[in-house]
Order: structure tokens, then sequence, then C-alpha cells
């Protein structure tokens, strides 16, 4: 059965990574004998440049009828500028919505080729395995807002953060999925303290989690999670959250791993998944040839999973990134002296060298 993934480039470093994964998942596809085919789409600042608005409709019908979509990364300073509503970034946000994306999920786990390039000790680096699930719809991010304006002789905004029950089940049901097939333990973080959103997140959660005899739930404060995140980041197996405190915190335990550059995501929902890397465009060093394709390359790996059905080709792919890092090829951003500098393309052919 052949599949059908759109590609969307985005902008700065996009258009490399993208055609780096591209390459990986074809290479990948021709060793497990599948079969797919794929489209070139615009979102984000580029689609700002060529149709006047982040996300044209026909990416977001292509995108409907398509199994899989991978993404690059939008936005950068030439953007920044434009009015709220046009902004590139305004294309993610569509994007989730229009497909029912409704849970982001980051896997965190530590490569022991880069254990030294921690800001943490080696010896807690090396017992990362985390896959924190982030709400990806609801919350402050698609709440109600109003931008600055002068009241009462004063300048003010307000962003409202809100969550429905339907909202939390669903997300804290798909964690709880998630974790039997790992450690069985759900850590949902919230700030019950002070937050009505966050008490009836914990509420909820408890429910749900409830109904899943194998998951073992607890619950932690999101300012007790950063932290917790940098001493012992080991306790953790599965972490579900809101679409802000999961923003933050996955950034945060991105640097774990030594490089935002090596981390992949998945955005799931009622529709077509989403797969990007979860470092930004990059535009400073766009064109250069010295981008990281492996976080993009390991979401083209997710997608794999997830998507098309191929639990062999998602393995094979995973395997070849961890074993052409112990063998010592590094690009830029996690180069150290004493290892062997590349190029995007040829991390990219070192990749393909692995595969099977």
């Amino acid at each position: 059965m052949s599949k059908h993934i759109v590609v969307i480039p985005g902008d700065g470093i996009g258009a490399e990574i993208t055609a780096a994964a591209l390459r990986v998942t074809q290479a990948a596809a021709d060793k497990v004998d599948f079969s797919f085919t794929h489209e070139n789409k615009q979102a984000g600042g580029a689609a700002i440049d060529q149709f006047g608005v982040p996300l044209p409709e026909e990416t977001v019908e292509a995108c409907r009828k398509a199994d899989g979509v991978l993404l690059g990364a939008v936005g950068g300073p030439k953007w920044d500028h434009v009015s709220p509503e046009l902004r590139a970034e305004k294309a993610i946000l569509g994007l989730r919505k229009a497909l029912g994306l409704y849970a982001n999920l980051r896997p965190v786990k530590a490569f022991s080729a880069l254990a030294n390039q921690s800001p943490l000790k080696p010896e807690i680096v090396n017992s990362v395995d985390i896959v924190i699930v982030r709400e990806l719809t609801g919350g402050i991010y698609f709440g109600a807002r109003q931008e600055a304006a002068v009241i009462n002789g004063v300048e003010q905004a307000c962003d409202n953060e809100m969550y429905s029950r339907p909202e939390i089940e669903r997300i804290v049901r798909l964690a709880c999925r998630a974790a039997i097939s790992r450690k069985g333990k759900v850590m949902s973080v919230d700030k019950a303290n002070v937050l009505a959103t966050s008490r009836l997140w914990r509420k909820v959660a408890g429910e749900v989690a409830a109904g899943f005899t194998q998951v073992e739930l607890n619950h932690m404060y999101v300012d007790n999670c950063a932290m917790q995140l940098v001493l012992n980041p080991g306790s953790f197996d599965v972490i579900v959250t809101s679409n802000l405190f999961g923003d933050i915190l996955s950034d945060e335990a991105a640097v774990l791993t030594g490089s935002i550059g090596l981390l992949p995501s998945a955005s799931l929902g009622d529709g077509t998944g989403l797969y990007e890397p979860i470092h930004g465009s990059a535009p400073d060093i766009a064109g250069q040839g010295i981008a990281n394709p492996l976080g993009t390359i390991l979401s083209a790996a997710m997608m794999f999973r997830y998507s098309l059905g191929s639990e062999q080709a998602a393995a094979m792919i995973e395997k070849a990134v961890e074993q052409v890092l112990a063998d010592g090829y590094r690009t830029a951003d996690i180069y150290q002296q004493g290892f062997t500098k590349v190029t995007t393309d040829e991390m990219t052919e070192e990749v393909i060298a692995r595969l099977g």
C-alpha cells in the first residue's frame, strides 16, 4: 500500500533539513519495500511572501488528505514586524487546529555518545528517557486575548487561559496509553495551588488515570518539575501537561541531551499527524550547509511509526542515527575536537549508509 506525505520546508534552514529527512525516508522505505509519494507545500514566512498569508488554504487541504506531514521550521526576523494575525508562527497554530492535533509528543532520550556535551553530569544524563505529552489546542495560546491598548491611561494586554474537561481527558488518556508500553509512570504537571484551570486539570487527570490500572499517576507543580528536570531527570517517564507549561518544559528537557538540534516531535490527534524537529528556523545559518538534520530525520522516523505504519523503518532510522553519532560524526552544533566534522549533506549520507 502506498502512502502520501506533504513536506512543508518552511523558512530558514527548513528547506535543507526537510530535504535531508526526505532522502533518509526514501532510503529507509526502499530497504523495507515501502512505497510512498510526496508533494511540497508552503507555510510560514515563505507563504507570506508568496501568498500574503502564513497558511494558505491549499496547504491545509493537502495536509488533510495526506497520511503524514513533515515540517521543517517557520518564522524569522524578516516577518517579526507583520501584524499579529499574519505572523509566520500562526501557520503552526493553524495547522494544529485544522488537523485536530491536540497532542504533541516529544521524546527526550540521551545518546550515550553525546553524554559529555550535556550541561549535566554524564551519569545523570545517561538515565534520561522521557516522553513529554503536551496539550496543543487549548489553554492560553488559544484563549481570548486583548492586544496592548491604553485603558484608563494605562497600557495593558490580556491573555486568557481556559481548559474544558474533554480537552484534559483526551490528553491524559493518550499519556496513559504511552506509559503502558514504557515504565508505566505518568507525571501530571500543573499549578493547582494558584490556577483554577490547573485545579480542574488535576481533578480530571486523576479520574482518567484511575481507569488505567497499569499506570501510576503522580502530580507535580510546574516550578518543581522545572527544577527536577535538572536535578533528577531520570525520575521521569511520561510527563503530561498543558500547552504553555509543555512548551517551556519540553525546551528545557531538550537541552539535557546536549543539542536541541537532535530532538524530534509528533503532533497527533483526530487528523493527519504532523512531524517536525523542535528547533527553530535558524536563519543565521540558512544556506550554509551546516544545519543539523538529525532532529528532522528522527521526526521522519516518528512519522513512519505513528502515521505510515512501518515500525521497521522507524527503528531502522533511529538505530542509524545512534550509530552515526557513536562513530564520531558531528555537525557544527555538536562538534568537539577529536571528532569528524560534517556538513548537512554529509551527515545525511552517513545516516543512509547505516540503514539496515
